[in-house]
């Protein structure tokens, strides 16, 4: 079975939209394929309750706990490796993720970024889309490098900026969009393992 592990830090509104769409599919007896686990580093995710009641296993790592980065990073990697991941899928985990981290799970640890990658990496994307007059935005999903959201892309959707938008308003057309790329980008890479 190539299992899927899950890293969320809050609502987990796309670990949600990959697990139905695994479920639809049948994942399971199509590829050989599960989500084996969901991991936050939020004890009060909302993910979490979700992917409790699909029947997935779940579990809480505080990075609060650990004195540094790479210690958080050491321990998170035992525990996503107690679940022998084919991939790593990063739905909303808000952490900059170590080199030693990201070097571990190479080519199999993705990633999705609310921006037509590689425009406006890191936070407050959409507001700075806004500002900078775009006429489009958007969302991708990239395999994960040490540079932060630089990776090579697998996927992309685009989003018209309205002229009235907010970066709330033009968040949640771009959170739609990231709901349908997500476990198409997850489908076509396990069509390859």
């Amino acid at each position: 079975m190539k299992n899927i592990v899950i890293l969320i830090s809050g609502g987990g509104s796309n670990m949600a939209a990959i697990v139905r769409t695994a479920q639809q599919e049948a994942w399971a007896q199509r590829y050989g394929a599960r989500v084996a686990a969901v991991i936050s580093n939020k004890a009060d995710a909302g993910g979490l309750a979700f992917a409790r009641e699909q029947g997935i296993p779940t579990e809480t790592l505080d990075h609060k706990q650990f004195a540094s980065r790479e210690a958080f990073d050491a321990e998170l990697a035992a525990l996503v490796d107690r679940y022998d991941p084919a991939l790593v899928l990063l739905a909303g985990f808000m952490r900059i993720l170590t080199p030693g981290f990201v070097a571990r799970y190479a080519g199999r640890l993705i990633n999705i970024h609310p921006s037509l990658l590689p425009a406006f990496t890191g936070l407050h994307t959409h507001q700075r889309a806004i500002d900078a007059g775009c006429k489009f935005a958007g969302v991708t999903v990239h395999q994960v490098t040490a540079e932060l959201d630089v990776g090579p892309i697998l996927d992309q959707a685009v989003v018209p900026v309205l002229p009235d938008d907010t970066a709330d308003t033009l968040a949640a057309r771009v959170l739609t969009q990231e709901h349908v790329i997500y476990p198409r980008a997850v489908r076509a890479l396990l069509q390859t393992l």
